[in-house]
């Protein structure tokens, strides 16, 4: 069974359309980077996989069940981090990270496992509002493996963060990979995120797909890296374009 099936999608803003016809399949265990320029509708698109935002039509299915109908039962296999997260500035890391197992009934062993897999053991007892934006990012990607998902949503999840702090959030992802119990869906404005952690690269523009695939599939005489690659297939670089689609 595929993990993600999206089946014609379109989504309309006012007379703006953000998703045009997209489909697109994901395999369980798969890394897949979503790339396109502001305003191409991949957040449009991803909000719809979360259950955030409804189709106008076609249909969004994960592990063959729709959000209308299996809400309750989705919630439980996906974890999601969105580009703003934001917590309490006055709960320390590990108040943070009980008040969310809380929601999953989820007791300390779980809680201490995720701090483990986030290295953020040094500032458990930190507050929230004396954080770095890396560690917050940290802390961001725990509370979304709480649950231990399924199926992992992470929007730009290392924007704005110094290179050291990159890289130390790829490495926590590489390890998720090499369990192979989780499917990531990953949007970012950094070609080589995408190329060092994704199997899979979809890039849009306009509401569409353009391309996808294996990385070494969609590399050709013209295009030697995914930054030739997307500036050959949009016209644009990924920080061009404004953004004028949510």
């Amino acid at each position: 069974m595929l993990q993600i099936e999206v089946k014609d999608v379109y989504k309309s803003f006012k007379d703006v359309q953000a998703v045009r016809g997209v489909s697109l399949a994901i395999q369980p265990g798969e890394f897949v980077a979503l790339l396109g320029p502001n305003g191409a509708g991949k957040t449009t698109m991803v909000e719809m996989m979360e259950g955030l935002r409804k189709p106008d039509s076609g249909e969004i299915l994960i592990q063959g069940k729709n959000w209308k109908k299996h809400e309750r039962e989705l919630r439980k296999i996906i974890g999601l981090s969105l580009q703003e997260t934001r917590f309490a500035e006055k709960l320390s890391i590990r108040e943070t990270l009980r008040l969310f197992a809380g929601f999953f009934d989820l007791g300390n062993e779980r809680v201490n496992e995720v701090i483990a897999l986030t290295g953020l053991e040094s500032k458990q007892k930190s507050y929230v509002g004396t954080l770095s934006g890396g560690q917050r990012q940290r802390l961001a990607l725990a509370v979304a493996l709480l649950n231990t998902p399924q199926v992992l949503f992470l929007d730009e999840p290392t924007t704005g963060l110094d290179p050291h702090s990159r890289l130390d959030l790829w490495n926590i992802l590489r390890l998720l990979k090499e369990k192979g119990n989780t499917t990531l869906i990953l949007t970012t404005h950094y070609m080589e995120e995408a190329e060092s952690l994704c199997d899979h690269i979809i890039i849009m523009d306009e509401g569409k797909i353009l391309r996808e695939g294996k990385l070494e599939d969609l590399l050709d005489e013209e295009s030697h890296n995914l930054d030739e690659l997307f500036i050959n297939l949009t016209g644009k670089t990924l920080s061009e374009v404004p953004t004028l689609i949510p």
